[in-house]
């Protein structure tokens, strides 16, 4: 449950604590979101005590409920963290982080390695901003084996292959630039079959590795990392030379 404050009043949030107390729903987490903003995680087992909330609430004019459901992901990183991800809404949609929010970002993208299943994700951003730390930091997080099918991460790396050990299990980072200059037709065609795996792959650089066209893919959302909120993605100014700058 989100809701908006309207009207300031001192003991406004144990009022509302208190109503959901009264109607015996346990409450897991309360948390301020922004400045006006606050968020529950709430346990029910009586779908009729959770609707008789929700009409008390609305009744309620010193605040507006905003958000009633089961929580979603980005839901619960907002209680975790106390901020609502920044998702425009576009095809895929995109989520906007600076650098200093990489600790929200890495829950973000770990929760969602957790959940499983074949997802592809692409990271915008300018060089050294954290692209891949974010994206290995998150494998970490979740507890899964991170395997570089393309990066200059120290060292310049295109494989052709996988070996014995790396399973459908693993999380495949792919980096588009390096993948587009230096990747011969056997490092395309484990891209091909990696992409097909029912596991998580991330693609550093997407709207190069699109460009290219020798693969076709659906990304499932897009992560765009920033210094600051001011500063502008241009691919055009990212030198595609290996010696020039890192890509990470």
């Amino acid at each position: 449950m989100e809701y908006v404050i309207q009207q300031n009043k001192p003991g406004l949030l144990g009022g509302v604590t208190t109503l959901i107390g009264m109607l015996d729903l346990n409450i897991i987490s309360v948390t301020g979101i922004g400045q006006s903003r606050r968020g529950l995680l709430i346990q029910a087992q009586s779908e009729a005590k959770v609707r008789a909330l929700h009409e008390a609430l609305n009744e309620v004019e010193a605040i507006k409920v905003t958000a009633f459901r089961p929580p979603t992901l980005s839901d619960r990183i907002a209680l975790r963290h106390g901020k609502r991800l920044d998702m425009a809404e576009m095809n895929p949609p995109t989520y906007r982080f600076v650098r200093e929010d990489l600790g929200v970002l890495v829950d973000f993208l770990g929760d969602t390695i957790l959940e499983g299943g074949n997802c592809i994700v692409g990271i915008r951003g300018m060089p050294r901003v954290g692209k891949t730390e974010a994206a290995i930091a998150a494998c970490v997080y979740a507890n899964k084996r991170w395997i570089l099918l393309s990066s200059t991460i120290i060292r310049q790396t295109i494989r052709t292959d996988l070996l014995l050990d790396e399973s459908e299990d693993s999380i495949f980072l792919i980096d588009g630039i390096t993948s587009t200059s230096r990747g011969n037709n056997e490092h395309w065609a484990l891209l091909q079959k990696v992409l097909q795996m029912p596991t998580l792959k991330i693609v550093e650089h997407p709207d190069v590795f699109l460009r290219d066209g020798r693969l076709e893919v659906d990304f499932d959302f897009i992560i765009e990392i920033r210094h600051h909120e001011e500063d502008v993605i241009r691919i055009e100014d990212i030198a595609m030379s290996f010696t020039s700058f890192d890509l990470s």
